[in-house]
């Protein structure tokens, strides 16, 4: 009787190779840019000079506020990363009642800065690493790991 050969399976690379090197920047550089926007949108609303925003539904119904909150409930926010900016403002209402504003246009600076330190050839995990590190002295946050600092 005769043997068949079979062949041997084809290796793929893994999920988290990319072919293409440029990828994984193109990526976190677009989740930058779309949460930055979001930020933008809502930064000019804040403190006693902000300015109110005009907002127009689908229905046609207008809405004058300056509260970053309403703000953020009327914008339509597609992109992924920048939702998880209007999470973050809808979890500080829940938990706080107060500076929504505040907390995004936070977490939209952090996203500046390591943005630059990405452009300087920081290692995103060097740069996360670093602010979990900063935000566990900052107020006794979750460190690496999960452990309480």
């Amino acid at each position: 009787m005769a043997t068949k050969a079979v062949p041997a399976p084809k290796t793929r690379p893994s999920k988290s190779e990319f072919k293409d090197k440029e990828k994984p920047a193109q990526i976190r550089s677009s989740n930058i840019v779309a949460a930055k926007a979001v930020t933008d949108a809502i930064k000019t609303s804040l403190g006693p000079r902000g300015m109110d925003k005009m907002i127009q539904d689908g229905k046609g119904e207008v809405t004058i506020t300056n509260d970053g909150a309403t703000i953020l409930k009327q914008m339509k926010v597609l992109h992924p990363a920048a939702k998880m900016l209007v999470e973050l403002s809808q979890a500080q209402d829940a938990e706080a009642g107060d500076g929504t504003t505040s907390v995004v246009i936070l977490a939209g600076a952090m996203l500046e800065t390591s943005q630059k330190l990405l452009t300087k050839g920081f290692h995103p995990a060097a740069i996360s690493d670093s602010l979990l590190h900063f935000s566990a002295k900052a107020g006794g946050g979750v460190g690496i790991n999960g452990n309480s600092c």
